[in-house]
């Protein structure tokens, strides 16, 4: 099925196969034509399956055909949770509008306000923003909401997880009555679905739960080790297997500091990105990673979901994330565009309640593999599959934030560590090729 056949104009898809798009996916065959009738929507889809697109398009083809009236004002607007997604969105805006009358900015914290307040000053149809940034130039009068025709919630879960829910509704209350709204999400949680009823009316919900043969080719596997020889196994793999490419996840912006510094002794060039680094500085250790310039990328949970390459080879998780789902957009950065990926988790003894979650929410053991040399002191547990976790109160965003669980005897534990006992081996440089993705 061809781009043209979903409604768009010669000038946007012209574009799209300028940029090498040939076919919509299926979330972009199911939500654009919803979103070309005007008709409001709540739609799910995996990290990887062209979200981005799926909305944008339909804006260009709304908003083409007329202009702006007043200076200030924007006539769509996209929130989004952190100043990378909003980048590479942006980037992505001006590639499918390249044949089109119309301007896009985004803005985000952590640099300087002043070009941002300048940009905004004639007008700009599609304005991406992160919420805080934008009720700043809000109050400030940089800009207003009165001609807003499309509100885009993206990430959704992300931005929830953040923390932002006070300052989405603070711009929604702002927002003319008379909008369509679309809220994009990688999960429907009930958080997710609860903004949903107060932000869109009568949405039409769409979820697209990627098939065997449609879904990202990820090879998922974790090896145990103690956490003070994580790093040493890391060097030990990027060497021995010839990575050419890797993201690293870690927890803590000093972990990721210290982690850059052990490899660089192990003569291991690596550059790391955080919430302690300057914007202008993270958009450029971006850009040398996705050019190749920078080869070992080590990352807090800010570019989870800001890294957008259709060839990256392998992620790490050096660290196991907290809540479970943070593990599927992470492993989401690899195995896309139809490529090949890899996804690698140390686990040592203090992971083994974020492993226990992960593992339910996949609903499967993820294998397990045996470095030689790097066995832990004490061996890790096969998960328990069916745990319940405690409930918690009040969430806390710090980067060490970890969850609490109630554990139990299991059959299916039992049943799944006969099974594992057999299913270790010794790494191989290819490893398996089966396809893990069942989330």
């Amino acid at each position: 099925m061809p781009f043209s056949t979903l409604g768009l104009r010669d000038a946007i898809v012209n574009a799209l196969h300028e940029v090498g798009y040939s076919q919509p996916t299926p979330i972009q065959q199911q939500t654009i034509p919803v979103i070309l009738t005007g008709k409001n929507l709540l739609a799910a889809a995996q990290t990887g399956t062209g979200k981005t697109a799926s909305f944008v398009l339909p804006i260009l083809e709304r908003l083409a055909d007329s202009e702006m009236q007043r200076k200030k004002r924007i006539r769509a607007l996209i929130l989004t949770p952190t100043r990378e997604l909003a980048v590479q969105i942006q980037a992505n805006i001006v590639q499918y509008a390249k044949h089109l009358p119309l301007t896009s900015f985004a803005i985000y914290g952590g640099v300087d306000e002043k070009p941002q307040k300048q940009a905004l000053i004639d007008g700009v149809d599609i304005l991406v923003a992160t919420p805080g940034r934008l009720l700043d130039l809000y109050t400030q009068r940089a800009v207003h909401f009165d001609e807003v025709e499309v509100l885009v919630l993206d990430e959704a879960d992300r931005m929830l997880d953040m923390g932002f829910i006070e300052d989405i509704n603070k711009v929604i209350d702002k927002l003319p009555s008379e909008r369509q709204s679309l809220l994009f999400s990688a999960t429907l949680s009930n958080q997710v679905r609860a903004l949903a009823k107060t932000a869109i009316k009568r949405p039409v919900e769409i979820s697209v739960i990627a098939d065997r043969d449609s879904a990202p080719k990820i090879e998922q596997w974790l090896t145990t080790v103690d956490k003070d020889k994580k790093s040493a196994l890391l060097s030990h793999l990027i060497n021995t297997e010839a990575w050419n490419q890797a993201l690293i996840f870690i927890e803590t912006k000093q972990g990721a500091a210290k982690l850059v510094s052990q490899l660089e002794k192990r003569d291991i060039s690596a550059e790391c990105i955080h919430g302690g680094r300057s914007q202008p500085v993270r958009e450029q250790i971006l850009a040398d990673f996705k050019t190749g310039k920078i080869k070992y990328l080590v990352a807090t949970g800010i570019a989870a979901r800001g890294i957008d390459i259709d060839d990256l080879s392998r992620v790490v998780n050096y660290d196991l994330p907290y809540p479970a789902d943070d593990y599927i957009h992470r492993i989401g950065r690899t195995g896309r565009a139809g490529a090949a990926g890899e996804a690698i988790s140390f686990v040592s003894n203090d992971d083994f309640k974020n492993l226990c979650m992960i593992e339910s929410r996949l609903g499967h053991l993820i294998e397990r593999k045996e470095i030689a040399g790097f066995a832990p002191s004490k061996p890790i547990p096969i998960s328990v599959l069916n745990f319940v976790p405690k409930s918690r109160q009040h969430k806390s965003t710090s980067d060490t934030d970890r969850p609490t669980l109630s554990l139990g005897k299991s059959k299916t534990a039992s049943s799944d560590l006969r099974k594992t006992k057999t299913a270790k081996a010794p790494i191989t440089p290819k490893g398996n090729k089966s396809n893990p993705w069942n989330v």
